[in-house]
């Protein structure tokens, strides 16, 4: 899809670029366990004794029309998640570019809502590349989508163009939260749920002191659900190229605090999950917070550079979407493939008491 798409000059950033893989996943063949690492590091697995066998409800829900809100029937709620997702304007024509195979598993998994884990329009995020491009693919879940903006957004500036596609062009404040922020939360079913914006230089810190982090403490002392999930462009933790990011430790420490149960990143291309952490990277089985990467929503996948400390699965041998069953006190979750070798990646968790 990349091979007739315009170059684009890129501004500076602090975020290098990784290197992603030029040969796109094949096509999957039979379905099993991956259990051995490939020369890209392909996968890893630790503690598989608690991976359970859970059956993800896949079937069509009712989606509620307010943004901040979504109205549900019933115990539990499906959600589907990915970030990195369409390639646009410069995107070099050796990486594969898969959005339209995502577009079709979230079509097919008809989940209540969609989580959008920021780089969703390569390379520039720009209204024109949005509206070309991104709404080909998405365009038909934008009213099922909460989104947070990556790096790769705020490469024009003021992530103006993503601003502008989801809240209207010049609109401050809507699906996308406001201009300036790009932060917001609201409550799907029984859960409560936490839109972060990981791009702490663009605006201005995410420290203890940032304007995100009281927002934040405010917005957690105020919820009353049992059960909360976060999710940003960034992980915390990764085993990819961009590594951990320290920039985000505040931001952990005060969801530790607060007793948030599940953390959802993309940002780096492949797919992780992470033993229950704190803030600092301690294993916490009681109060820690289980985070996903999944960085699989299209445009390329890349190696695995480093296996971290407490990482339970790593995998960059397909493009796919996470998709989860959030219950009024537990969740279910499933990585589901739709280009590349097949993952039993499947399990399930209980939100803190």
């Amino acid at each position: 899809m990349s091979s007739n798409r315009p170059a684009v000059i890129m501004p500076d950033s602090s975020v290098q670029p990784p290197t992603l893989l030029s040969q796109s996943p094949a096509a999957p063949a039979v379905p099993g366990f991956l259990a051995s690492r490939g020369s890209h590091g392909r996968l890893a697995l630790a503690g598989l004794g608690i991976l359970a066998t859970v059956t993800v409800a896949l079937g069509a829900a009712r989606v509620g029309a307010l943004p901040n809100s979504v109205g549900i029937q019933g115990d539990s709620v499906v959600i589907a998640a990915a970030g990195d997702l369409v390639c646009g304007t410069g995107t070099p024509a050796n990486i594969p570019c898969q959005e339209l195979a995502t577009a079709d598993v979230v079509r097919k998994l008809k989940p209540n809502a969609l989580l959008l884990l920021g780089d969703l329009q390569y390379e520039a995020g720009s209204l024109a590349d949005f509206q070309s491009y991104y709404e080909a693919a998405f365009g038909e879940f934008k009213s099922i989508s909460y989104p947070v903006p990556g790096n790769h957004e705020y490469f024009t500036p003021g992530a103006a163009g993503y601003f502008d596609y989801f809240n209207g062009v010049g609109v401050d404040s809507g699906r996308a939260g406001h201009r300036g922020r790009g932060y917001y939360s609201f409550n799907l079913g029984a859960w409560h749920i936490v839109a972060l914006n990981s791009n702490c230089i663009e605006i201005r810190n995410c420290n203890g002191r940032s304007a995100q982090a009281a927002w934040l403490r405010a917005d957690l002392a105020s919820n009353k659900a049992k059960c909360t999930l976060a999710f940003s462009h960034s992980p915390r933790f990764s085993s990819g190229q961009h590594g951990n990011d320290e920039l985000l430790r505040d931001l952990w420490q005060i969801m530790y605090d607060a007793g948030v149960d599940v953390v959802l990143s993309g940002h780096d291309h492949h797919y992780e999950r992470f033993f229950r952490q704190d803030a600092g990277g301690r294993i916490d089985e009681k109060r820690g917070m289980r985070a996903f990467i999944v960085g699989t929503g299209g445009k390329g996948l890349a190696r695995i550079a480093r296996p971290r400390t407490n990482s339970e699965v790593q995998y960059n041998s397909a493009i796919g979407v996470l998709t989860m069953v959030l219950k009024a006190d537990s969740y279910s979750w499933q990585f589901v493939e739709s280009i590349g070798d097949p993952l039993d990646e499947k399990g399930e968790g209980k939100c803190h008491d």
